[in-house]
């Protein structure tokens, strides 16, 4: 079995039962179930999300925001030490290292804009070799993980008439 094709396909298709799974792969379904164990003990599968659209589950009850952070890299540790400092924080929810402006970007939820402004302050700005930080805040999701986050339909009729 090919582990990189049954990895595309959890990944795409989250809701596939591992019986799909074997239909697809016409393999047996014991091994995908195998497999899949074997993907899970070697970490390879980290886990499964659930992706919700906070537009209109929590409007007015979650914050969220994108948070770069400069910092210094350090002799034989580069930016792994800071980085796990910053990422043991609950409230950092996903942290990436990155190439370009910014050495993180982190993604902090909070109950409102000033409890992640102070978060930020009070324990990122001032972890040893942080040297800046900037705060994005998320005002509305259009999509995440693949999937488009609708509020509600848009109608045709809504569109403006266009006349010569």
């Amino acid at each position: 079995m090919n582990s990189n094709t049954l990895l595309d396909l959890l990944e795409n298709n989250a809701r596939l039962s591992s019986q799909d799974l074997a239909d697809i792969l016409q393999e047996d379904e014991k091994e995908i179930k195998q497999e899949i164990k074997k993907l899970e003990e070697e970490k390879i599968i980290c886990g499964y999300h659930t992706v919700i659209n906070y537009n209109r589950a929590l409007k007015n009850e979650k914050v969220m925001a994108f948070i770069e952070v400069d910092c210094v890299p350090q002799r034989h540790t580069g930016y792994d030490k800071t980085a796990m400092k910053i990422a043991n924080y609950p409230e950092i929810d996903t942290m990436y290292l990155l190439s370009g402006d910014c050495d993180f970007l982190c993604l902090v939820q909070g109950k409102t804009m000033f409890e992640v402004a102070r978060f930020v302050s009070d324990k990122i700005a001032c972890v040893e070799d942080v040297r800046s930080t900037k705060t994005l805040f998320v005002l509305k999701q259009y999509k995440t993980s693949g999937i488009i986050m609708k509020d509600e339909e848009l109608e045709e009729s809504s569109r403006l008439v266009v006349t010569p």
